[in-house]
């Protein structure tokens, strides 16, 4: 099952959504994510990309950008 926050993410087009609109990201999350240049959505969609898709390394990525544990990584993993 996904959260609310997923399915309002995936109910319309990417386009230039802040990156506390993913789910699993909240205030602190997107903070330090901005901080560190991924401001957009879709920057961190390409970050996904850049790692093939590849979603233990999204989430090892994650963690060691912003903090992310678990569950917020596996979130934002399956919203992208």
């Amino acid at each position: 099952s996904t959260s609310q926050k997923h399915r309002d993410f995936v109910a319309e087009p990417m386009g230039e959504k802040p990156v506390g609109t993913l789910a699993g990201i909240g205030d602190v999350l997107g903070r330090k994510l901005e901080e560190k240049g991924f401001d957009k959505a879709y920057v961190v969609l390409g970050q996904f990309l850049v790692l093939r898709k590849d979603e233990e390394l999204f989430r090892e990525w994650l963690k060691e950008t912003c903090g992310a544990n678990a569950k917020q990584s596996r979130d934002c993993s399956g919203c992208l």
